[in-house]
């Protein structure tokens, strides 16, 4: 038989052809499990028949207001119920949701807002402040809505600040309807989301996500994370990031219960999963600092083992011993914005249950294997393009192909097209293939500093410190910390005739940049240069690491 003959007459139709995204879930779980717990939050709870109804009002808003296909809603919103409703209601109207990170300065967000060309803000009043001056900048004129959260004096790191936006959020979904006919994606491969990350010369790049990746990755994270029905998921991790790896979606489609936090405290964690039940989290390694490091007072004892889901540089020996005696039991992995979060999950083989401690550390140091939505993962050689050996030394380009990498980079076709080279996307990681295939990253080619889960442009903190008269030269490398993972650490060349502290200099990088971007340590002393005059930042990191 031919292909042509299971081809004739058997045409992709409406039956049996529907666009894959994430947004099919809530409709389902609304209809399975109506009455079932979608979101804890405070003294808040949330079935999904009203998270449903309550998504469907703010798309209904939105396209009330004039907002659909392909148009930017900003968010800039706390771990609370308004972002995971933004997460549905921003795309079914054919909207693109842009997360905004929370701990930018005004001047990275205005870019941000007239990159994406922003029509709508949504902003948490305990972060107006920095909006404020952040719309003052730019040059988009977006309708900006206020979410004025009932526990941010409880529960935020600020108060709220002054009043920024034109209406507030419970008002503008009063303007919809709970019953809205939303619309699915035309295509699985339109927009959903936008993410913005740094690259080596600090310019921030657009990251576009689409509806099939997006549900792809909820089917991948319930398989890599050890996912059942009805999970309990403790938000620890930030929703701006990589729309928290894609679990507002994930959750949803499980029929798990999003116990919402809005600051990532000890006691606050602990007494979550006590009361709640709760079953998996997600963090950097911050996150199980903070937890291991509280004080007794502040923690809890809870009958059942948590799933704790990490990335970033891999947890020490001591740090797992720890958070297994605290009752959670860590999984890591590995991925970049451009891959949706985590791609690459350090599977557990039941043969490593006998190694000791130091043992099974060393198995959870590698990044591991591809996730099962990831089509392929590689490690090329720089001069042949071909994957290296698979003996833990041969050193290349970690590499990844499918369909959880992104559509590419928002109006930087160059950029899209140097990331996407030959077939892969390239993550700049370099690493090396141990025998039984898993891979383990060794640097970083793009001199990213990766604290507490966040990504710094080495770049950015240099031109900062630049700007300060008395500085003639500066490199910025990434400083080990137990508590960060990573901090930024500033060797400084002065200009002749020039006396400045380090105090000086790091209150000036604080003035010119968010405050987590800048550097902890300050060194004076010469530069190691090649005899092109190129920063050898390899032996900085050296010494870094010495002091």
């Amino acid at each position: 038989m031919t292909r042509a003959a299971y081809n004739d007459d058997l045409s992709k139709r409406p039956a049996n052809f529907q666009p894959l995204t994430p947004l099919a879930f809530l409709d389902r779980t609304a209809r399975v499990f109506p009455e079932r717990v979608a979101i804890l939050y405070g003294q808040q709870s949330l079935t999904y028949t009203a998270l449903y109804s309550r998504t469907r009002q703010l798309a209904s808003a939105l396209s009330r207001r004039g907002i659909g296909v392909g148009e930017t809603v900003s968010v800039m919103l706390a771990n609370t119920p308004p972002m995971l409703e933004a997460h549905f209601g921003v795309p079914m109207v054919g909207a693109v949701l842009h997360a905004i990170n929370t701990r930018l300065d005004a001047a990275a967000i205005a870019f941000q807002l007239d990159h994406a060309e922003a029509k709508v803000v949504i902003v948490d009043r305990e972060f107006s402040g920095v909006m404020s001056e952040a719309l003052k900048a730019a040059t988009a004129t977006p309708l900006v809505v206020e979410y004025d959260d009932p526990t941010c004096a409880d529960d935020a790191g600020a108060a709220a600040g002054e009043r920024v936006g034109s209406i507030d959020y419970e008002a503008l979904l009063a303007e919809g309807d709970p019953d809205f006919a939303w619309r699915m994606p035309d295509d699985e491969w339109d927009a959903i989301s936008l993410n913005y990350t740094s690259g080596t010369t600090g310019d921030p790049k657009g990251v576009v996500y689409h509806h099939r990746g997006a549900a792809l990755m909820c089917y991948a994270n319930a398989l890599a994370g050890g996912l059942m029905q009805h999970p309990v998921y403790l938000w620890t991790l930030p929703m701006f990031h990589c729309n928290g790896w894609c679990f507002p979606w994930t959750i949803v489609a499980l029929a798990g219960t999003h116990v919402c936090l809005r600051r990532v405290e000890a006691k606050a964690v602990y007494d979550r999963i006590a009361a709640h039940g709760v079953t998996h989290l997600c963090g950097a390694p911050i996150v199980m600092a903070t937890l291991i490091n509280a004080p007794d007072a502040d923690k809890r004892a809870f009958p059942h083992m948590v799933r704790f889901i990490t990335a970033a540089a891999p947890p020490p020996e001591s740090v797992l011993a720890a958070m297994a005696d605290a009752g959670f039991s860590v999984t890591h992995v590995y991925g970049l914005t451009e891959t949706y979060g985590p791609a690459v999950v350090n599977e557990w083989h039941a043969a490593w249950d006998d190694l000791d401690r130091a043992g099974q550390a060393g198995q959870v140091a590698r990044q591991g294997v591809r996730y099962p939505a990831l089509e392929d993962l590689a490690v090329l050689d720089p001069e042949t393009e071909r994957p290296v050996a698979a003996d833990g030394e041969a050193l290349g380009e970690v590499v990844f192909r499918g369909n959880i990498v992104m559509k590419g980079y928002l109006k930087n076709p160059e950029a899209t097209k140097a990331a996407l080279k030959d077939g892969w996307f390239r993550s700049g990681d370099l690493g090396v293939v141990h025998p039984d295939g898993y891979i383990q990253l060794k640097d970083r080619s793009k001199d990213i500093i990766i604290s507490g889960g966040e990504n710094i442009s080495s770049i950015e903190v240099e031109d900062a410190l630049y700007k300060h008269p008395a500085v003639a030269a500066v490199a910025v490398v990434a400083k080990p910390d137990e508590k960060w993972g990573e901090t930024p650490i500033a060797f400084v060349e002065l200009k002749p005739g020039e006396a400045v502290s380090a105090e000086d200099l790091i209150a000036h990088a604080r003035a010119n940049l968010a405050h987590f971007k800048c550097p902890r340590h300050v060194v004076f002393a010469d530069i190691p240069k090649t005899s092109t005059g190129k920063v050898q930042k390899f032996r900085l990191r050296e010494i870094a690491e010495g002091l």
